[in-house]
């Protein structure tokens, strides 16, 4: 998928994260459902927090195409947030 990363944005109104593709249709990821669907901890969740306010493209491409349960794993591991 062709992303417009200039119209990539988290929707507080709707809680959802907003990607514009290239050919005009538009993905909306629900941030909720996605939390629910992954059963994270409070430290992911801080992560998947920091994504959405600071690179709303990194986190629409991190739940696309990435393997969001083990970058999320990994990245608390590595900070020592995890047990």
């Amino acid at each position: 998928m062709k992303y417009d990363e200039r119209a990539c944005k988290f929707n507080m109104d709707t809680g959802c994260v907003e990607l514009l593709l290239r050919d005009g249709r538009m993905i909306s990821i629900d941030y909720t459902g996605v939390e629910d669907a992954l059963d994270v901890t409070m430290a992911q969740r801080a992560e998947l927090d920091y994504l959405i306010y600071n690179d709303p493209l990194g986190y629409t491409d991190l739940i696309l195409n990435g393997d969001s349960k083990e970058y999320l794993k990994n990245v608390t591991e590595n900070h020592g947030l995890e047990n």
